[in-house]
């Protein structure tokens, strides 16, 4: 039975990508989901999983982002768990970088990418969201974010007793020691576990990307780090976080504040 003693099992998925060619990423996604034999209660996939990190957003088809959704409520009712991940997403011909949570039963939550990425021109291109997502699935509570919204630690953090962050990205190799960083102090900080699922190997654009998708427990302890095309499989608990927060009371002295557009 799976979710025993609030446990969680968690894929994450460290690949390649087709450039902007979602049939062949969402063939390929397929076929790695296809081969987990573990009971799992959440897939993580990189940002921009059907595309890579594209500019040019009009290159897409309009129907891929519906197209898209069908096929990860298809995956997380054939594997009866949730998925996650962000797409090229197209809205009256503005586009999004939209990541989707998909429960098994189909019910689904979204979320823009705050902090569209300006070195890459990302903010011309994509509209920028304004809403945090919080999501509660199997007693644990999710804040799924993307990419560059990792270093801005204000966006990342837990005013709303979060049990997990988790991002989902596209981080090049040039910067990786800060993506390494980041994200063991997000889990420190915050006293959550925090995942950060990339892609690996090189797009159209010259850019490499060497995965390094791991996951940092509250007290920032690697727990696991992956530097090759595989499918990390992790398993956390609620018990962990709870007895940390009950003996160390760090959360209680955070500041408190508004968070104004």
């Amino acid at each position: 039975m799976k979710n025993e003693n609030n446990t969680l099992k968690i894929a994450l998925v460290q690949s390649i990508l087709h450039w902007e060619n979602p049939n062949a990423n969402r063939a390929m996604f397929s076929d790695k989901i296809e081969q987990i034999e573990e009971d799992i209660d959440v897939i993580v996939l990189p940002e921009m999983f059907t595309t890579g990190f594209t500019m040019s957003p009009q290159n897409i088809a309009s129907e891929e982002g519906s197209l898209t959704l069908s096929w990860m409520k298809e995956i997380a009712t054939l594997k009866d768990c949730a998925i996650i991940g962000s797409i090229v997403y197209n809205e009256k011909e503005t586009y999004f970088n939209r990541l989707f949570f998909v429960k098994p039963d189909g019910e689904t939550y979204t979320y823009d990418k705050r902090h569209t990425f300006t070195l890459a021109g990302e903010h011309k291109k994509y509209q920028s969201g304004k809403q945090r997502l919080v999501v509660a699935y199997k007693g644990f509570n999710f804040c799924p974010l993307i990419c560059y919204d990792l270093r801005f630690p204000v966006w990342s953090r837990n005013t709303e007793n979060i049990d997990i962050l988790l991002y989902s990205a596209n981080w090049p190799a040039p910067r990786i020691n800060a993506w390494n960083a980041l994200l063991k102090a997000r889990a420190i900080e915050n006293m959550v576990f925090c995942i950060g699922v990339n892609r690996i190997g090189e797009d159209n654009e010259g850019h490499e990307y060497p995965g390094h998708t791991s996951i940092y427990s509250p007290l920032g302890n690697e727990m696991a780090l992956s530097k090759k095309e595989e499918i990390l499989i992790v398993e956390i608990t609620k018990n962990e976080i709870e007895k940390l927060r009950n003996k160390l009371t760090f959360l209680e002295d955070r500041d408190q504040f508004n968070l104004l557009d």
